[in-house]
């Protein structure tokens, strides 16, 4: 599957991300891929190429491009449990920097340019995220119930929270079909049970699942946490959320 480098504009600059789309020509319907909190690296190339490879174009940016083009630090090749509390030490302060209103703006500026190019059909999107990534991908299908038709998280990081702009209270306002998978530990049965209500209230189809035996990052094969079985179940959930949602030619 071909991979083009592409820089995207936003309110706030350039975004550096790439495209992985089907070979051959043609107009496929449109997926935005959120990364997780380690950010474009090549298992994400991986990922997007898969997905393409089953008719879809996948636009992945990097989201810390105000700090810079990505990788914004040095990642290991394997990412394992000695290596996590320095590269957090170096993520954090970008991940608190993505406010709502920054990811909000991004969304607007990723959608109109996913949805302008001339590989990308006509019609609705889908959004998808990893860890922090699934965050920003119910955020962006909330804000654009009207062009998002479905949406689906990967060991998301909270969505539900205290906060006022915690992810759930927002939900709602969803239209698009659903999918969570989660590690065992991602969320509470409490707040998995107060999500569910939100997507109760959206009258939208869902599936919150918790994968067994998975850990946090299970999808990530660059990582400690990397589960092969998860990583099919996570493929065996998505890509029928995505052929029955998005309209291929």
């Amino acid at each position: 599957m071909p991979i083009k480098s592409l820089q995207i504009p936003t309110p706030d600059g350039q975004a550096d991300g790439f495209a992985a789309f089907p070979d051959g020509g043609g107009r496929h319907p449109g997926v935005l891929l959120y990364p997780d909190a380690f950010g474009v690296r090549p298992v994400l190339r991986e990922m997007a190429q898969e997905l393409a490879g089953h008719g879809y174009y996948v636009l992945v940016p990097n989201l810390y491009y105000r700090t810079g083009p990505a990788p914004v630090v040095d990642l290991p090749e394997h990412i394992g449990e000695e290596s996590r509390p320095a590269l957090f030490g170096q993520l954090m302060p970008l991940i608190e920097e993505h406010t709502t209103d920054r990811v909000l703006r991004d969304a607007d500026a990723y959608l109109r340019f996913l949805t302008a190019q001339p590989e990308v059909a006509a019609g609705p999107v889908a959004t998808i995220g990893y860890c922090l990534g699934a965050v920003l991908a119910m955020r962006t299908a909330t804000a654009h119930p009207g062009q998002v038709a479905a949406v689906a998280g990967f060991h998301p990081a909270a969505l539900v929270t205290d906060a006022p702009d915690s992810p759930h209270r927002l939900v709602p306002e969803l239209t698009a079909q659903v999918h969570i998978g989660l590690a065992e530990g991602d969320m509470t049965p409490e707040a998995i049970e107060e999500f569910n209500q939100a997507l109760d209230a959206a009258g939208v189809g869902y599936t919150t699942e918790v994968y067994p035996g998975a850990v946090h990052g299970f999808t990530m094969s660059d990582t400690a946490a990397f589960d092969p079985s998860a990583l099919q179940r996570h493929w065996d959930r998505l890509l029928p959320l995505l052929d029955r949602t998005l309209t291929k030619s």
